[in-house]
């Protein structure tokens, strides 16, 4: 019997059949993202690839993926050298119905952008607190925005003047005096427009910002997404038809299939 909490096996059955189902035969080049359901993702692959791990590279999209990639015996490559990647696997701040996603709440969202849309398909892998009808419904922290430094206090004005309800510049917390500073150099702006209905739109105002690199906003680039719920059951999100499905399966039977 697994020893992990239902909703722990559920992320981790969500991941591993996230990859079994998705991750195509002739696979070389592979993103990997980041987050706690990630983390799986991660293990799933090295155990796919433990006896021909020189077969593939991956691609991290930040710090934290690319200590996954590293612990999982993998070949780490940039995005520089492999700029088409067959498949990219990624976590969300938040997913609503139509597969449309916020992220950014680590401060990669650039590197997840841009590793996403150089991949042929992106898959994500989340829990089940992170599903929305609409976003911003669940993520109450706002839109994560990348930013130049020097341009963060008027865009602060600029995107109250498109409708945002607050503006904050991220801070690193107790452990750094001052803002979040991306892998990019750049500074996070956090706007929180409320419900969030047409985020195609409101990305393509923000984007249109002089000094936004880019946002959390993730728009027409998922295919599908892997839930692990609270009851120890997944949910897949997109697909045939785009019909939400739901799955009771064993962890430990996936687990013991893996060695």
């Amino acid at each position: 019997m697994s020893s992990i909490s239902p909703i722990e096996s559920a992320k981790k059955l969500a991941a591993y059949k996230a990859v079994d189902e998705n991750l195509p035969p002739n696979a070389k080049v592979i993103g990997i993202g980041s987050g706690s359901t990630v983390v799986y993702v991660a293990e799933r692959i090295g155990q796919i690839f433990r006896n021909k791990k020189d077969d593939i590279v991956c691609i991290s999209t930040g710090f934290q993926s690319k200590q996954l990639i590293i612990d999982n015996g993998l070949k780490l490559g940039t995005i520089e050298q492999h700029p088409i990647l067959d498949i990219a696997f990624d976590g969300a701040d938040e997913v609503d119905h139509d597969l449309n996603l916020i992220k950014g709440g680590g401060a990669c969202l650039f590197q997840e952008k841009l590793i996403a849309s150089a991949s042929k398909k992106l898959i994500i892998v989340a829990d089940f607190r992170k599903q929305s009808t609409y976003l911003g419904e669940n993520w109450k922290q706002g839109v994560p925005i990348e930013v130049v430094p020097i341009a963060f206090t008027k865009l602060i004005n600029d995107l109250k003047d498109l409708g945002a309800l607050e503006v904050n510049l991220r801070q690193g917390g107790k452990f750094k005096a001052g803002p979040v500073i991306t892998d990019n150099n750049n500074f996070i702006l956090d706007a929180n427009f409320g419900i969030i209905k047409d985020p195609k739109n409101l990305h393509f105002k923000l984007k249109s910002l002089v000094g936004v690199i880019e946002t959390g906003l993730f728009t027409e680039i998922t295919e599908k997404v892997y839930f692990g719920e609270n009851n120890g059951e997944i949910s897949i999100w997109g697909g045939d038809n785009n019909k939400n499905t739901e799955e009771n399966v064993n962890v430990d039977t996936v687990i013991e299939e893996s060695k």
